[in-house]
């Protein structure tokens, strides 16, 4: 006899978090009771067809995707905020959420992709922040000379990055620690809604300095407003260390008291005329006095919302993942339905648009077939995830 499919409320109260509901949001928008909402959560009870209907409506994940079993246990370890202090708790979880589902994603298109192995250097733990970056940039061969794509250096040494809409003016982006089957993964999410490439260079790098300073057990939910707030700074440290090389960027300091000259170096450094300051101030190259007065000269230009050349400098875009989809697609590897039916097949129904905005791809890009890329290749033969 087939298997009898069986509701599982894991996957309700997984699909309600995801979508950032409450118990009583969810109630109120099935039509149900609370209470009715936490049985079906705890396997106390299963919901009818008319109900399994409304919850489906509610939550747009398909009917299949609450009655699979999770193959693969994904132990997560911290999701470091840009803006815990900021950001409510159901909104964190939320994204949270989204990155349990984009890995399960990842390790099924790893069946057939060849991704990029994840590399973190051994760092000196005794070292200065300052000399943490340096010792990074020595070991991925970067010099003192600008990094000219955060996100793809970071791709390049097998971290997972994507850009989706963060869902909030708070969360400019996420990162997150993942062990499956006894290897370590670390996923980056970068907010899609803030269109500038200096922002999203600092926050890459400022995501990076997470995984390389800071301890991925340590629980977030309970340490101090000021504990938190230290490991933003040196988080920040790391990244003004990472992007503007102490000795490089002070040669480039001819006039450091003219804020339009560091329009100039915006250009080279691809760096904020704002964390420049910042850093040029760090490294007493200027005063506070001079410091201040340019921090005022920026505000009065409207530039702490939108800088000059914003609109000018390429944003840095994730590439690996959706290179992945263009050769599975381009060598008729798995065209998109097949992709979307096979996941499934692994326990993880969702709808095409789902898999598309997790994965950052373009809205339609598992309907069509596109160009490949040799950034990524295939397996030569299809192998189970390590």
């Amino acid at each position: 006899m087939p298997d009898v499919k069986v509701f599982n409320g894991e996957r309700l109260k997984a699909a309600r978090i995801y979508r950032s509901m409450t118990i009583a949001e969810l109630a109120e928008a099935a039509d149900v009771t609370k209470q009715a909402i936490s049985s079906y959560e705890n396997d106390k009870g299963n919901p009818s067809l008319e109900t399994l209907l409304k919850l489906i409506s509610a939550l747009g994940f398909p009917r299949d995707y609450f009655y699979e079993e999770d193959k693969d246990k994904v132990k997560v370890g911290n999701t470091y905020f840009r803006a815990l202090l900021t950001t409510n708790k159901k909104d964190r979880l939320s994204q949270v959420e989204k990155i349990k589902v984009l890995s399960r994603i990842y390790h099924f298109l790893n069946r057939y992709i060849d991704f990029p192995k994840l590399y973190i250097p051994k760092i000196d733990y005794n070292a200065s922040i300052e000399e943490k970056a340096l010792q990074l940039r020595e070991h991925w061969g970067l010099g003192l000379d600008p990094i000219a794509n955060m996100v793809r250096q970071l791709e390049k040494y097998g971290f997972v990055v994507t850009s989706f809409a963060t869902e909030g003016r708070t969360i400019d982006a996420f990162s997150q620690r993942q062990e499956v089957n006894g290897n370590e993964y670390y996923f980056v999410v970068l907010g899609s809604d803030k269109n500038s490439a200096a922002r999203r260079q600092f926050d890459a790098a400022h995501e990076l300095g997470h995984i390389i300073l800071h301890d991925w057990s340590l629980d977030l939910e309970q340490v101090s407003r000021e504990e938190f707030r230290q490991l933003e700074q040196e988080a920040n440290q790391f990244a003004a260390a990472l992007l503007l090389p102490r000795d490089s960027f002070v040669s480039d300091l001819i006039y450091p008291n003219r804020l339009d000259f560091y329009v100039e170096l915006k250009k080279k450094w691809k760096v904020s005329i704002a964390a420049m300051v910042m850093r040029a101030h760090q490294l007493k190259v200027i005063n506070s006095n001079q410091y201040q007065y340019l921090l005022r000269q920026i505000s009065k230009r409207g530039w702490r919302t939108k800088e000059p050349l914003d609109d000018i400098i390429a944003v840095p875009q994730p590439t690996v993942l959706k290179k992945a989809i263009d050769v599975l697609i381009t060598n008729d590897a798995l065209s998109g339905d097949q992709l979307i039916l096979e996941l499934s097949r692994h326990g993880l129904s969702l709808n095409r648009s789902e898999i598309e905005a997790l994965l950052g791809l373009q809205k339609g890009t598992l309907n069509n077939k596109n160009q490949g890329s040799p950034i990524v290749t295939l397996k030569r033969k299809e192998s189970k995830e390590e």
